[in-house]
């Protein structure tokens, strides 16, 4: 028998094995924590703010990549951080984009640069135009305007406690609904 065929047949030990095994799992542990810190992740929604696009309960998958290679789009469905909840995130729609000026008239109509867009989102005229009323928010170059799609029913950009998204805040898109199963699917954006 030649050393090769030995070396086919040696078994390995018992410290060999839980030593192949332990390393398995941590490559296995270590790519899923890579994958959800910088790839995608989960998130829940919370409230009622866009509905009926999202509603309460239902979990998504963010992609948290493709900001970092292109800018958020006009109607892409966000999360951030909230500024009132350690842990927790906020999902609206990108409405205004950097340097552009947001406002909502009287008529519930949105405006950006002084042309109405198309909002094909919102669920109802809006009944407060808050801090969009009048000549509007003029945003930063790395600002962003938000609305939740329930306009009347949505802590949003135009309130002082939300106020416009800086980019760097931006988590990621909402790009695919998982649960309720009977709801699973992309989530409508742009």
């Amino acid at each position: 028998m030649s050393s090769r065929d030995k070396k086919k047949k040696k078994k390995r030990t018992p410290f060999g094995e839980f030593l192949s095994l332990s390393l398995y799992f941590l490559a296995v542990v270590a790519a899923a924590w890579l994958l959800n810190s910088f790839v995608i992740t989960r998130d829940v929604v919370s409230g009622n703010s866009m509905y009926d696009t999202l509603n309460d309960g239902d979990v998504l998958m963010v992609d948290l990549i493709s900001y970092r290679f292109s800018s958020p789009k006009r109607f892409d469905i966000v999360v951030f951080p909230s500024p009132f909840e350690k842990n927790a995130n906020i999902v609206k729609r990108i409405i205004g984009l950097p340097n552009e000026t947001v406002s909502i008239d009287e008529d519930g109509n949105i405006t950006v640069n002084g042309r109405i867009i198309n909002d094909r989102y919102g669920t109802e005229k809006i009944a407060d135009p808050g801090l969009a009323k009048g000549s509007g928010i003029t945003l930063g170059n790395d600002e962003y305007f938000v609305l939740g799609d329930n306009r009347n029913d949505s802590l949003d950009s135009r309130s002082e406690k939300i106020g416009n998204v800086r980019k760097k805040k931006i988590k990621g898109r909402a790009v695919l609904i998982i649960w309720p199963f009977k709801d699973f699917g992309k989530v409508k954006g742009r």
